[in-house]
């Protein structure tokens, strides 16, 4: 008996859902939370969100190439079907094209990802004309881009006014001129983000932007509740997970005080005694 092999999603097949069936993605930054989350998803992202997630980095700033690589193998390893794209981190990538090209390369030939995702606008075109004519698949991401919080003074929405929404608009078109493959709209004002899925020829992919972008994506963790602190507006939880664990904990604890824990039927016995 042969066991079917599973199809991993490509790059075409997510550049072809540009306006048809809404492109489902979330972050993954572990086997475990990968292999729970890869039958439902169509693309998951290893962003380098994880430097505040799983590391408690204030900032996205200092995460590199290496912890990239690490957990972009780890989600490899526990997917099967999704489309697994890898951030490039700060400062990887921003000097040259080839800089960016020794980064992506690496990246992709290490953890054997299906592509990378950049932040940046027109002055990242050249950069993702490079890299898409030698082979390496781009998603682009712009508006709130978290590699830029120095320079813009905070997480803050794009596109309030009309100066704004002329800039994101024709970051888009730049990335998609390029050749990206499809563009993360991250914290777009509404009817902006609306306006440049309309606009281009490529898949929108929404993150607090718009219902009508062509997919949406969310950190994990913020979906499954593990932290009780800030909930960003775009963030709907769909489970309370960190109360949960927290009461598990508080409860092992208790158990092991009182030494209730471990019982007898936890522990190894000597060969001919009862279990």
């Amino acid at each position: 008996m042969t066991t079917k092999r599973i199809r991993r999603i490509t790059v075409p097949d997510i550049q072809a859902r540009k306006n048809k069936l809404p492109i489902v993605s979330l972050t993954a930054y572990t086997t475990p939370i990968a292999r729970l989350m890869d039958p439902y998803v169509d693309l998951i992202l290893v962003g380098d969100s994880l430097g505040m997630v799983i590391y408690g980095m204030p900032t996205t700033l200092g995460v590199t190439t290496d912890m990239m690589i690490a957990h972009g193998c780890a989600v490899m390893r526990g997917s099967q079907q999704a489309c697994v794209v890898i951030d490039l981190p700060f400062g990887s990538y921003q000097e040259s094209p080839q800089q960016a090209f020794q980064t992506a390369s690496r990246i992709l030939k290490e953890t054997g990802a299906s592509a990378v995702k950049l932040e940046g606008g027109e002055e990242m075109a050249e950069t993702v004309s490079f890299l898409t004519q030698r082979g390496i698949p781009v998603c682009g991401h712009i508006g709130l881009m978290p590699q830029s919080v120095q320079t813009m003074g905070g997480f803050k929405v794009s596109g309030k006014n009309e100066e704004q929404s002329n800039k994101v608009l024709k970051d888009g078109q730049a990335i998609a001129n390029a050749g990206a493959f499809a563009v993360v709209l991250e914290g777009v004002v509404e009817p902006v983000a609306k306006m440049i899925t309309q606009n281009l020829a490529i898949p929108t992919i929404g993150i607090g932007a718009s219902p009508t972008c062509d997919g949406q994506v969310l950190v994990s963790d913020d979906i499954f509740g593990v932290f009780d602190e800030f909930t960003p507006r775009f963030v709907k939880r769909y489970a309370t997970i960190g109360k949960q664990m927290e009461e598990a904990v508080k409860t092992y604890a208790q158990e092991v005080k009182e030494r209730s824990f471990p019982a007898m039927e936890h522990c190894f016995q000597p060969v001919g005694k009862a279990k």
